[in-house]
């Protein structure tokens, strides 16, 4: 089963020169809620991309979902396990330098609150319980959330595919719906395309129309 490092940080920033790049080193150890916190930001980098990060061990765990969340329960959205993130991270918008690592455009597309919910059961209110939780279902490689977004809402999985042994390191996940009230089929979220802090889209970014600076 694999472990998690004793700096969860460690990685990110030996990607990243923070005297060239306007994204933050680091930041509090915990996001300030009773309940665990994720966002999801659009980047524009090599490709355009959507990183769903998830707060749990210190940090926000994320992945890269090429195409999006999708309320399809159908839909299997491939998600590569990146590195992990700071906290502060959360409200980060704005253009990452060309010369840099993940070069490109970044806006909060969506952002709020979630729980654990394997087998029905969540953990709203006790974050150190869904914290473990948390950690217990990511070595696991199957991770059930429910999520009370600003664009998502409901309940979602995401699961490790292939195997972890010898040297090899899968970093292919899912990303799915699960089968709620929330699911719709019809609703295309991704054309949901605007910051839900500053209410600006990438391509207002790419015009040169920046966001405020926002506190950690």
């Amino acid at each position: 089963m694999p472990r998690r490092r004793t700096d969860p940080l460690q990685e990110y920033q030996r990607k990243r020169d923070f005297e060239q790049t306007p994204e933050p080193a680091k930041g509090p150890a915990r996001a300030r809620d009773n309940d665990l916190v994720f966002v999801i930001q659009k980047h524009d980098a090599t490709r355009l991309h959507y990183d769903v990060r998830l707060e749990f061990h210190g940090a926000m765990v994320s992945w890269a979902v090429p195409r999006g969340p999708s309320y399809n329960p159908a839909d299997k959205r491939m998600a590569a396990h990146v590195e992990d993130h700071p906290i502060s991270y959360n409200t980060f918008e704005g253009v990452i330098p060309k010369g840099n690592y993940g070069a490109g455009e970044v806006i909060v597309w969506d952002r709020g609150t979630y729980t654990p919910d394997e087998d029905d059961e969540t953990s709203w209110g006790d974050r150190k319980e869904a914290d473990r939780r948390m950690e217990e279902a990511y070595r696991a490689g199957k991770i059930s959330v429910f999520f009370r977004g600003e664009k998502l809402k409901g309940s979602w999985t995401l699961v490790r595919t292939g195997r972890l042994g010898g040297k090899e390191k899968n970093k292919d996940w899912l990303m799915i719906k699960h089968r709620d009230e929330y699911a719709d089929p019809g609703r295309d979220v991704t054309a949901e395309d605007r910051s839900v802090q500053s209410g600006l889209s990438i391509a207002d970014l790419k015009k040169g129309k920046l966001p405020p600076s926002v506190p950690a």
